[in-house]
C-alpha cells in the first residue's frame, strides 16, 4: 500500500464510523524516525535537548489524535457560533497556568536555571502581527502548531504553507527593528509581577477570567444554536489511545501538562516559530547572505546561526512535532499525500504563509509562543495577542472567496 493511497477501513465497534487500518510503511519510518531524531539530538546536543525532542513527539502525537485545534477553533466561534474549540482552549489555558505558578514562582528547573515566562511587549508591532497572523491562518489553512502536525500527517498543501511561512518570519526577522522601536512599544507587562499580585493572586485572577470567558462561550453558543463540531473515527477502548480520536478536554489537559514539562526542561515555555527564521537565515547564510550583521541575529542568538539546529531548542521541538504526528497519522490510517492541489488554493497558502510567518515575528510569537505559552506565563500580550488574532480570523473568513475557499454555512459541523 502506498502513502498516498487510503488504507482499506475497519469498524471497531458495530454502529460506528469505520476507521482505516495501520499504515505500516509510514508508521515504521516515524517510529524509526523518531529514534532517530532523539539520538542524533543527545548525541549532538545533550540529554537536555534529547528529552526536548521527546516532548515534541509527544506533543505531535496529542496534537494529531486529538485534533487540537487554533485555527478551526476561531473560525468556528467566528462563523457558526461553535465554541467547543474555544472551551477546549479555556481548559488548556487555566490548567497550564495552574501548572506555570508554582514552577515560574519557585525558580527552579530540571536542568538548573531559573525557568522564565513568554512575557512580550506590547505595541504597535503586536497589533499589526496578530491580525496579520490571524488572517493568514484562515488562508493558510492551519496555525503554527497545525501547520507542524498537518505536515507530518501528510498534508501536501500544508508542506507549501510551511515554506512560506519560514520565508515569512525571515522576512519578519529582517524588519523588526523597525517594528519594536520604543517610538511604537510600551514595553512588557506581567499579570504576576507587575501588579502586585504574585503568582498566587495572579493565578486566581486569571482562573476567574477564564472562567467567566468560558460562561459567556457557552453562552453564546446557545443562542446561536450551534450545530455539534464533527469528529473523525476512532478506535475503542485502550486502542483509542494509539489509533484514535482523543475528546478535546484530554487534548486540554496534555498539552498544558508537556508545555509545563517543556518550561522545566529548558526553562522557557513551547515556542514553534522562532525555529522558521533559524531554518530560513541558516538557508540564505548557505547562499551567501551575509545574516549574521542582521540586528535580529545579534547578541544571544548569534551563536544559533553557526551551532546544528539540534542544539536548537525550538527546532528539536518543531521536528519532533512533524515525526510524532507521523506515526499518529500512520498508526489511525490517516496519512494521505494529496496529488492535486488547485492554483487558487496553492496561492492562499502562500499568502496565508507569508502572513503567519511575518506577523508571528512582529508580535513575538504564534498561537503557540504567544497565545498559549504567553497566557501560561500571566502576560497581558498573551491575552492581547489572542483578541488581535481573532480580529483576524474575522478579516480572514471574508476573504477565503478570492482564492475559492469556502466560508462555513451556520449549519456547518465541520469547518
Amino acid at each position: 500500500m502506498s502513502a498516498g493511497t487510503a488504507a482499506p477501513t475497519t469498524s471497531t465497534k458495530p454502529g460506528t464510523p469505520p476507521q482505516a487500518r495501520p499504515q505500516w510503511l509510514p508508521l515504521l519510518l516515524g517510529i524509526a524516525g523518531s529514534v532517530a531524531l532523539v539520538t542524533a539530538t543527545a548525541f549532538v546536543a545533550g540529554a537536555k535537548l534529547a528529552v526536548l525532542a521527546a516532548l515534541g513527539l509527544a506533543l505531535g502525537l496529542t496534537l494529531f489524535h486529538s485534533r487540537f485545534g487554533f485555527t478551526s477553533a476561531w473560525r468556528q466561534l467566528v462563523s457558526v457560533g461553535q465554541t467547543s474549540g474555544i472551551r477546549a482552549h479555556l481548559l488548556m489555558l487555566a490548567a497550564a497556568s495552574v501548572l506555570f505558578a508554582p514552577i515560574l514562582a519557585g525558580g527552579v528547573a530540571f536542568f538548573g536555571g531559573t525557568p522564565e515566562g513568554n512575557v512580550e511587549p506590547l505595541g504597535l508591532g503586536l497589533v499589526v502581527g496578530a491580525v496579520l497572523f490571524g488572517i493568514g491562518m484562515q488562508l493558510g489553512g492551519a496555525c503554527a502548531s497545525g501547520t507542524l502536525f498537518a505536515v507530518g500527517g501528510g498534508n501536501t498543501l500544508l508542506v507549501v504553507t510551511l515554506f512560506f511561512f519560514i520565508v515569512g518570519s525571515v522576512i519578519g526577522a529582517l524588519h523588526l527593528p523597525m517594528w519594536s522601536s520604543d517610538a511604537i512599544t510600551l514595553g512588557s507587562f506581567s499579570i504576576a509581577e507587575d501588579t502586585g499580585l504574585g503568582y498566587g493572586g495572579a493565578l486566581v485572577l486569571q482562573l476567574a477570567v477564564l472562567g467567566a470567558i468560558g460562561w459567556a462561550a457557552t453562552r453564546w453558543a446557545r443562542r446561536h444554536d450551534a450545530p455539534p463540531a464533527g469528529r473523525p473515527p476512532t478506535a475503542r477502548g485502550v486502542w483509542r489511545v494509539v489509533r484514535g480520536s482523543w475528546p478535546l478536554w484530554v487534548g486540554a489537559l496534555v498539552l498544558a501538562v508537556l508545555n509545563a514539562a517543556v518550561l522545566l526542561t529548558r526553562g522557557s515555555p513551547w515556542g514553534i516559530t522562532s525555529a522558521f527564521v533559524l531554518w530560513g537565515s541558516k538557508g540564505l547564510q548557505a547562499v551567501g547572505v551575509d545574516v549574521a550583521s542582521w540586528p535580529y541575529w545579534q547578541g544571544e542568538k548569534a551563536a544559533a546561526l553557526s551551532q546544528s539546529v539540534l542544539a536548537d531548542g525550538t527546532s528539536v521541538l518543531d521536528f519532533g512535532i512533524m515525526i510524532g504526528a507521523l506515526v499518529a497519522s500512520a498508526a489511525s490510517g490517516a496519512f494521505v499525500l494529496a496529488k492535486r492541489l488547485p492554483a487558487k488554493v496553492l496561492l492562499a497558502a502562500v499568502v496565508g504563509g507569508l502572513l503567519m510567518g511575518y506577523g508571528a515575528r512582529l508580535a513575538y510569537g504564534c498561537n503557540i509562543g504567544a497565545y498559549f505559552s504567553g497566557i501560561a506565563s500571566f502576560s497581558l500580550h498573551g491575552w492581547a495577542w489572542g483578541l488581535l488574532a481573532l480580529v483576524g480570523t474575522w478579516i480572514g473568513l471574508r476573504l477565503r472567496p478570492l482564492f475559492g475557499l469556502d466560508v462555513p454555512k451556520p449549519t456547518d459541523s465541520v469547518c
